[in-house]
């Protein structure tokens, strides 16, 4: 969907992209999904690389997930250190994105061996990093911090356009009142479209033993009710 926010993400990974450096993004406000909608907008689009980490991984796991995502040998290379940086510095020297979510699961070292990675001669390839609470991962790697080009913090939605930006999203709130959307924003959703989500999925369940009725207050209610006191 077309918001303000997306449009933000859009213009800071397009100028990280085209100066092929490295952008960070800080989990709820559709950052990822920003992000991965901002990779196929940019002209004359390069390959973009998903890397896939897992909690707390060490530099073997880190160096298997980016031959994976780099269409290396991974299985074979990750075993020999040196060949495995070779392989991934030479396919570095081509241009493109590597996208790695969840970035404040990495630790210090982990992040300077990606430094050291886009620090080698003729590396070609743009960074994009995100994740809630990285930058304070990242603060305690200050070669590679130092070297961020974007720092972009992915701000909730607004509440004066949640209305129009609900009834983009999911048909069930085209008919919704306004300021019903409005007051269950500030009291529950707080601009943040995870919890959206949830609510719309409550709703679309409750309204599935009732199709075609409108969705009014007690509904909404009802369905904020379902995410506890802390949404």
């Amino acid at each position: 969907m077309s918001t303000r926010q997306v449009a933000e993400v859009v213009e800071a990974v397009g100028h990280t992209v085209a100066a092929r450096g490295i952008g960070y993004g800080d989990t709820g406000p559709g950052k990822t999904v920003a992000v991965e909608q901002a990779l196929h907008l940019p002209p004359g689009r390069v390959p973009v690389w998903r890397a896939a980490v897992g909690v707390r991984p060490g530099l073997p796991q880190v160096r298997a997930a980016l031959c994976e995502a780099l269409g290396l040998p991974s299985g074979f290379l990750t075993h020999r250190a040196g060949p495995a940086d070779q392989a991934l510095a030479e396919a570095l020297a081509e241009p493109g994105v590597l996208f790695l979510d969840d970035a404040q699961r990495l630790s210090p070292p982990v992040l300077d061996y990606l430094r050291q990675l886009w620090d080698s001669p003729g590396c070609a390839a743009a960074l994009v990093l995100c994740g809630a609470g990285s930058e304070r991962v990242l603060a305690r790697a200050a070669a590679l911090r130092s070297r961020v080009l974007t720092w972009h913090q992915v701000s909730r939605l607004d509440t004066e356009d949640m209305p129009r930006t609900l009834g983009l999203f999911h048909s069930v709130w085209e008919d919704a009142d306004p300021a019903d959307l409005v007051r269950a924003d500030e009291q529950t959703a707080r601009g943040n479209f995870r919890t959206w989500a949830k609510i719309t999925s409550h709703v679309c369940a409750a309204q599935g033993r009732d199709p075609g009725t409108r969705v009014g207050r007690d509904a909404i209610e009802r369905a904020c009710a379902r995410l506890g006191p802390y949404p």
